[in-house]
């Protein structure tokens, strides 16, 4: 269902901006609508639901259902694994410590994490595991959330070696995600693992917001997910963002599929009401764990775009939102930080989160920040747009690299831009 009546959207969620007079044109609302219906069409994903927020100016879209061969259709308050859409959330809650001096970006992180004293670093990435040297200093504070503490995903820049092999024996890496057990087992084997590099050296994919995600709970002394509600989830009205699903709304859980990397074949990794998210889990993924709604995560954008307050509330000061989208890798880092085909040519990463540095794309404005997840969802906030976009669905992409959909739905949403 196509909705355009901003006076109803406005009244779910009193929070947001006040909204203006003037509608979007008619045209463009139909080529956004157009070019999202066509991944449902064409078998991608069976639906998915889809915001765009432009200068006073809301839509939303629900496109399809929530199963391939399913007659239930997705909803608005459909429900869904964010992945590492969670990424962004972790690293908010993060500077909330840091706003208050409970952490420092640059003190090392040793008194929390005892796991990762005394470092040990591979001398190569394709020595043997034991092959190693001293750290030249500890992981600090601003290492995790930058993605620069040694740990990561090592499988994009060498897949077969030793230590990817020792990553997966200790269950560590995206592909034996979600992590089975407690906090203090995930630090206890993440610390028998040397470092694949200095801290600070280069940029790893994924674990640092792991590790981070069990900073904030042992320094809060509360569980990552009670930590995250009463900081942020509450005060923006996020009713339904959190790491499970309550038994009573599992219904508006789809059902998640994936894809062969290898066929682009499709098939289901967890089924409607099922999976990870649908019972409280051992170990609370600060990488990936949450799920949310396209209303809860439209209000987490409004208070990024806002320069941290939504509704009266405050979450974060402008300046550190403003750090936080900054680009805090450098062109050597990028050079040995491999990733998606082509993705540093227009991208950085700031704190949890990526940022657009370079015109190259109709949404390529530089300074947009967010991130996509596994699962299929998409979140981006753009300030010198005075823009937010929620794309979700649950439909992992079939390849290593941007998915279409995303890819369509961010141009969808610029063609909007009038002004």
């Amino acid at each position: 269902m196509f909705e355009t009546t901003r006076s109803k959207l406005h009244e779910t969620n009193s929070r947001r901006p006040r909204l203006v007079e003037r509608e979007f044109d008619p045209k463009r609302l139909a080529n956004l609508h157009n070019a999202l219906l066509r991944h449902v069409e064409n078998g991608h994903t069976p639906g998915l639901v889809a915001y765009v927020y432009h200068r006073g100016r809301e839509v939303i879209d629900t496109i399809g259902t929530t199963a391939f061969e399913g007659r239930e259709p997705m909803r608005r308050n459909t429900i869904f694994r964010l992945a590492s859409t969670t990424k962004p959330i972790t690293a908010v809650g993060a500077m909330v410590l840091v706003e208050e001096c409970r952490l420092r970006l640059d003190d090392p992180v040793d008194e929390w994490l005892p796991e990762l004293k005394n470092r040990r670093v591979l001398r190569t990435l394709e020595s043997a595991i034991d092959d190693t040297v001293p750290a030249a200093r500890a992981i600090t504070v601003r290492d995790l959330l930058t993605f620069k503490s040694g740990y990561g995903e090592v499988a994009f820049i060498s897949p077969t070696c030793a230590y990817q092999r020792a990553m997966a024996e200790a269950r560590l890496p995206l592909s034996h995600w979600p992590f089975a057990g407690s906090n203090d087992e995930f630090m206890k084997r993440l610390g028998e693992l040397p470092l694949a590099f200095q801290p600070g050296e280069r940029w790893l994919y994924h674990m640092s917001g792991e590790i981070l995600g069990v900073l904030l709970a042992r320094v809060t002394g509360k569980t990552l997910g009670r930590f995250l509600s009463s900081r942020i989830f509450e005060p923006l009205g996020m009713k339904d963002t959190g790491f499970f699903v309550p038994r009573e709304q599992l219904g508006r859980l789809p059902v998640c599929y994936a894809s062969d990397l290898m066929t682009g074949q499709r098939f289901v990794i967890h089924e409607a009401g099922q999976g990870y998210a649908a019972s409280p889990p051992p170990f609370e993924s600060g990488a990936g764990g949450l799920v949310s709604t396209v209303d809860d995560l439209a209000a987490f954008g409004h208070m990024m775009l806002n320069g941290g307050v939504l509704g009266g509330e405050r979450i974060l000061s402008r300046p550190t939102i403003e750090l936080m989208a900054t680009d805090q890798l450098t062109d050597a880092q990028k050079a040995v930080s491999p990733f998606f085909p082509g993705f540093w040519e227009d991208h950085g990463w700031g704190f949890g989160l990526g940022v657009v540095t370079k015109r190259n794309d109709v949404g390529g404005t530089p300074g947009r920040f967010g991130w996509e997840g596994a699962f299929g969802t998409s979140w981006f906030v753009d300030p010198h747009e005075d823009m937010v976009g929620v794309m979700l669905t649950q439909r992992t992409p079939a390849s290593l690299a941007i998915a279409p959909l995303w890819k369509d739905f961010w141009t969808s949403a610029y063609q909007l831009v009038d002004d």
